[in-house]
């Protein structure tokens, strides 16, 4: 697995973020998840091609400990970009839940596997695209062009895909984890603001930081993070903080570029330079020692 799906999966898999996205996306912001009924589930499944095992993963997975009626899985996966054979991966990993299932209820060697009820597997598809909706290859038929004969006999199944960037303002402010933070970020990025950030603390901020990175492939939030000093800053980490940052990171940059241009240039001294851009001389000649000026 690669270092980009795995830091997006990391905030996902903390059981607050997790039980608020399953509670405003399935249950429309009502609380019947709750943290402490969460715990890790297996991801891996294996299944058999060609004579060889190979190894299937979901990006996330829980299982529900609903009370003593029934337990639950839900996994999900992360999308940047539409997936057209979508529907044909969510249907592997949902049916290998069921086969171990099957496997565990006829284990005669493990009686604690067999005394296990059978529980509904639940995917969840979350993309975060914002170019366009996830409109097509919603479900299994649209997989394949099937003879209008045929399609009667050919069971259908649909997965459960959530535009994050287009959910409503009124969706977003449901959710009480730093998933708030995620949706309302992909939400300005689709409607081109000019994202600020907001006040409230993120709670868990390297994760947070680290799928922004992932998901943007602008690795500015988890640099601003690392190099600053954010992680000592009393009184929490807000999404403010981490923009003004970045901001102030990208001015930086551009005024060491604009330094060494012009002094490369050799129309202006060292003093022209630190007046014309309001900065000492001192500082001019610590930009020129990061990057020496070519002669």
């Amino acid at each position: 697995m690669g270092a980009k799906d795995i830091t997006e999966k990391n905030l996902e898999a903390f059981n607050d973020v997790f039980a608020d996205i399953v509670n405003v996306l399935l249950f429309k912001g009502n609380n019947l998840m709750k943290e402490k009924d969460l715990e890790s589930a297996t991801k891996d499944s294996m299944f058999k091609v060609d004579g060889k095992i190979h190894q299937q993963e979901r990006d996330v997975s829980k299982f529900w400990k609903n009370g003593e009626v029934r337990i639950s899985i839900l996994g999900f996966e992360n999308q940047t970009v539409q997936d057209s054979k979508m529907p044909l991966r969510v249907i592997s990993y949902d049916g290998a839940s069921y086969k171990q299932q099957l496997l565990d209820s006829n284990d005669e060697k493990n009686k604690e596997k067999k005394k296990k009820s059978l529980y509904p597997v639940v995917t969840l598809v979350l993309y975060f695209g914002t170019d366009e909706k996830w409109s097509t290859h919603k479900n299994l038929l649209s997989c394949f062009n099937v003879p209008e004969e045929l399609k009667p006999f050919v069971n259908d199944y649909k997965i459960n895909v959530f535009n994050i960037a287009w959910l409503s303002d009124k969706t977003i402010d449901m959710f009480q984890s730093d998933f708030k933070i995620v949706a309302k970020y992909f939400q300005a990025v689709r409607l081109k603001k000019d994202y600020k950030g907001s006040m409230e603390e993120i709670k868990h901020v390297d994760a947070l930081l680290k799928m922004l990175s992932a998901l943007t492939g602008d690795n500015s939030f988890e640099e601003v993070y690392n190099e600053g000093n954010l992680k000592n800053k009393k009184g929490g980490v807000t999404m403010c903080d981490v923009v003004e940052k970045i901001e102030n990171r990208g001015f930086t940059k551009g005024k060491e570029a604009l330094v060494r241009q012009m002094l490369e240039a050799k129309l202006v001294t060292e003093q022209q330079i630190a007046d014309l851009l309001k900065i000492s001389v001192k500082e001019v000649k610590k930009i020129v020692a990061k990057v020496p000026v070519q002669a």
